[in-house]
């Protein structure tokens, strides 16, 4: 989003994932991005390292509102984890945060509120991007793992425990009619970045590093890519339609890394939801690639300080 250096008051976002942790100093109310910096994760360090870089990046944050002379609001943390709606962090898949105190750590330099990071995309597309002008719509990320969230009213639904985005990670256990194999495929394996790499590699004649070189090699017309991005995007599809016949949102926001990502997986993916829904009324139903981009994890990190100070 453009600057806005007129912006008085402010707060702290910052999207901790598994690569990477992108900080960003976010104006209220336009949602613009007025500083940012990004370190590497290195996860394997262990979570207290983690902890470290990240708690280092809000001071230097804090620093810059400053210089700046705004009005920090707060500091919002997204990570890619399970989220209660006190702010503990519920699992370790790409973090080892479970059972650290880490909104506490944060609130020692100023009030702060953690969320899961499709939540707080989610939010960010609702307050400034694609999600603006609907009522209820469902949001999906898709990048190294696939979640989703139903926001309505402008507010993402947490569940009860604050895991109602688990959308991809269990498996969905069916039986083969013809020879009775008993398979539990698991849509995150399938479709995600990650899984377009694995399943791309065994079968070309030379590895991908990323899902971008899938989906590149698949624009190139290489027959292995085509075929691995095509049912990947249909795989997604099968289940956003599910999505939508359970849920019946007004629209679809598509975000993250390979949802954002077009071509051959954005059109298997479109074409396979809309088959896949029951109704009639609801198949010609908006499905729209995220606006915020690459931001959108710090911007919506933000937008959950303005949201819950009433703003």
């Amino acid at each position: 989003m453009a600057e806005n250096p007129d912006a008085a008051a402010c707060a702290i976002g910052l999207d901790v994932g598994g690569t990477k942790i992108a900080a960003g100093l976010v104006a209220h109310p336009s949602g613009a991005v007025l500083a940012r910096r990004t370190v590497p994760t290195l996860p394997q360090r262990g979570g207290e390292a983690v902890l470290k870089d990240t708690l280092a990046l809000a001071e230097g944050m804090m620093e810059e509102a400053g210089k700046r002379d705004l009005d920090l609001l707060g500091i919002g943390v997204g990570v890619p984890e399970l989220v209660d709606p006190e702010g503990n962090i519920n699992s370790s898949h790409s973090l080892d945060w479970q059972g650290m105190s880490v909104q506490r750590e944060f609130f020692r330099l100023a009030p702060a509120i953690v969320e899961s990071d499709v939540r707080a995309g989610a939010l960010a597309e609702a307050m400034y991007g694609a999600g603006r002008g609907y009522r209820l719509f469902v949001y999906v990320t898709v990048g190294t793992g696939i979640s989703s969230t139903l926001v309505q009213d402008g507010l993402p639904f947490a569940g009860a425990r604050g895991n109602a985005l688990i959308m991809a990670s269990s498996p969905f256990t069916t039986e083969c009619s013809s020879c009775g194999t008993v398979l539990n495929p698991v849509l995150e394996a399938y479709a995600s970045g990650p899984a377009l790499v694995a399943r791309y590699s065994c079968c070309a004649s030379r590895a991908a590093e990323r899902g971008e070189d899938v989906t590149a090699a698949a624009e190139e017309g290489v027959d292995a890519a085509v075929k691995v991005v095509k049912s990947a995007g249909e795989a997604l599809g099968n289940s956003v339609g599910f999505l939508v016949n359970v849920m019946d949102p007004e629209a679809i926001v598509v975000g993250g890394g390979l949802g954002s990502s077009g071509g051959l997986y954005w059109d298997s993916f479109v074409a396979s939801t809309r088959a896949h829904i029951w109704a009639e009324n609801s198949r010609g139903l908006p499905i729209h690639p995220a606006a915020m981009g690459a931001d959108s994890g710090l911007i919506g990190a933000a937008a959950s300080v303005f949201e819950r100070a009433g703003l």
